[in-house]
């Protein structure tokens, strides 16, 4: 995808969340707008961060693994370290946690919502090097407006 791509899919975010009240409701259509998005992705979830681990929230894809701790894996990494992961090939990332044998490379981005991490977004592919720096760019974008939409709420999900 380029810039203009993810453009029109943050106002599409923007229009399909507006009014909306409850986060889980919010969270499932932004997973599955970004789902419907990509090519060449087989995963794209959120986990959401329950004390020292992540557990699975909504998703689109193959069952997954349900709680990864903070700190191990590629979505404990960006968890722990409030900063995006963009992963050419997971089977060269030390710790990898395997949920989908097929998946090959994967970007995370950390989820902050007043500035407190509530979460990631993960997104996996069955390709090597999927996800350029433009992509990286974009989500995190788009993971941002998320974010900010979510910011009146008591909780999230």
């Amino acid at each position: 995808m380029n810039d203009q791509d993810f453009k029109l899919l943050d106002s599409q975010l923007r229009a399909l969340l507006a009014g909306e009240t409850d986060a889980l409701a919010s969270a499932s259509n932004f997973v599955a707008l970004l789902y419907n998005a990509f090519d060449d992705i087989n995963w794209l979830g959120i986990y959401v961060l329950r004390g020292e681990e992540l557990v699975l929230g909504p998703f689109q894809g193959k069952p997954a693994c349900v709680r990864i701790a903070v700190g191990a894996g590629v979505c404990g990494t960006a968890a722990a370290a409030l900063t995006t992961q963009r992963v050419a090939d997971v089977h060269q990332f030390e710790g990898h946690i395997a949920c989908d044998p097929n998946s090959r490379s994967e970007v995370v981005v950390p989820l902050v919502v007043n500035g407190e991490l509530v979460g990631v977004l993960d997104i996996d592919s069955p390709s090597t090097n999927r996800f350029s720096a433009t992509d990286q760019h974009g989500v995190e974008g788009l993971c941002t407006s998320f974010c900010k939409l979510q910011e009146s709420r008591s909780h999230f999900i």
